[in-house]
């Protein structure tokens, strides 16, 4: 017969399942943990209470940072979700558009953020980190916000269309007119008709002291001699000016004036007044050294290796070595780049920061006429000959340029409250709070 031993339970054993029971017994009793929940379903989305939490106190530290009147408590929290409601039906709409904002991208807008407060991108991590905040969370964000910005570009820069008439008119108007309108440092001299003198006297005088300055005499130095303005010991500086808040007196001489030039005396009941522009900044004034450029591609595909790719640049250098004028019948022949082979490889002329980086550099140092060595790009290999360069003027382009932009973001903003007003009104919102 086989008999069945019971387990010896040891004093320590005992004493462990004695503790063990009294912890389960305790916390039977003890206060119950909250659990999360759901405050908002947002089509495909949930938003949790921690969320809203967790966002909410960001927000208040912030204010609180910038000394902000915080509003009651409830309708921070109202505030808060309705703005992350918006934001998860815009982040859903991203993700349907196919908008992925790459790790790539998101390091280059971590590093321009560290480079506009002066830091190194890891000094920058250093500085959240101390306070208090989270690196992944803040990635998370950035990354949040990268993806809405080219979602509302996408969907509102569509519906927004600028025509020449509506760049014409606002041209033609003041506010084109103050924001376009360059800032002026200007010298100035005014050679006084004194009381009981000769106005011919001061003319004479004037026209001397501008003889000496259209042959190179220091006008500060000019100035402190005959001016009899309030700023002639300070060499006529009159500092940086707008050109609303220039002297009517000159202001349409200014105008006409480049950085540099120097006015012809300008009479007035005070005296005779020349004007130099020492210096102008904004505006729209653009010289562009443009390049009249060709250039022969080729690339890798399915059917020609990287090897193949290279050895074939290789043999159409040697060709242009020997005989450079085959560069069009080479370019027709054998580039990649179908808008540019018909032409003979004509890029035409080029503006600067037109093209990708290497291409730019070599553009740039190839001396004219020259045929460069192969060189890679993304695009493939590349060979390019300059055949010109010249100094455009590019100011009308640029300034018509600048209103289109300056139209684009006025009709974007006022665009914007319509489009999000749209996809909240169009989305399934279920608020739990």
């Amino acid at each position: 017969m086989t008999f069945k031993t019971r387990p010896v339970v040891t004093n320590t054993l005992l004493c462990t399942l004695i503790s063990a029971l009294m912890l389960v017994t305790t916390n039977l009793w003890a206060e119950p943990t909250p659990l999360d929940r759901v405050v908002a379903v947002v089509d495909d989305d949930i938003i949790m209470h921690s969320e809203l939490v967790e966002r909410t106190n960001a927000i208040r530290s912030r204010m609180q940072e910038q000394r902000t009147q915080l509003p009651p408590l409830d309708v921070l929290y109202e505030q808060v979700l309705e703005r992350m409601i918006v934001e998860s039906i815009e982040l859903q709409m991203a993700e349907k558009s196919g908008i992925r904002i790459s790790d790539n991208e998101l390091n280059e807008t971590l590093a321009n953020i560290a480079r506009q407060n002066n830091m190194t991108t890891e000094a920058f991590r250093e500085t959240v980190l101390n306070e208090g905040m989270s690196w992944p969370a803040l990635r998370d964000q950035i990354r949040r916000e990268l993806t809405v910005n080219q979602l509302r570009q996408r969907r509102v820069g569509s519906r927004i269309q600028i025509t020449d008439q509506d760049v014409d008119n606002f041209l033609n108007s003041e506010m084109a007119k103050t924001n376009l309108a360059p800032d002026y440092r200007l010298g100035h001299i005014l050679v006084a008709i004194n009381d009981g003198s000769s106005p011919q006297v001061a003319e004479e005088t004037a026209l001397l002291v501008y003889k000496k300055l259209s042959e190179g005499a220091d006008f500060a130095a000019i100035a402190a001699q005959y001016s009899s303005g309030e700023t002639a010991l300070s060499g006529g500086d009159l500092g940086w000016r707008k050109a609303a808040q220039l002297p009517t007196l000159f202001s349409d001489t200014v105008l006409e004036m480049k950085k540099g030039e120097i006015s012809q005396p300008i009479r007035s009941a005070s005296g005779y007044h020349i004007i130099k522009v020492l210096d102008v900044r904004g505006g729209t004034e653009q010289i562009v050294q443009q390049t009249n450029t060709r250039h022969i591609l080729v690339k890798p595909n399915e059917i020609r290796s990287e090897t193949e790719t290279r050895k074939l640049i290789d043999d159409i250098y040697q060709q242009l070595q020997e005989d450079p004028s085959q560069f069009e019948t080479l370019a027709k022949t054998y580039s990649d780049d179908p808008g540019s082979a018909l032409q003979g490889g004509s890029l035409g002329w080029v503006n600067p920061g037109t093209m990708v980086p290497e291409f730019e550099q070599q553009m740039q140092s190839a001396p004219i006429g020259q045929i460069s060595k192969p060189f890679r790009t993304d695009f493939g290999w590349h060979i390019l000959q300059v055949e010109e360069r010249r100094s455009q003027d590019m100011s009308e382009d640029f300034r018509r340029g600048r209103a289109r932009q300056m139209l684009q973001k006025r009709r974007f903003d006022e665009e914007l409250d319509g489009w999000l007003r749209e996809v909240r009104q169009n989305a399934y919102v279920e608020i739990k709070l």
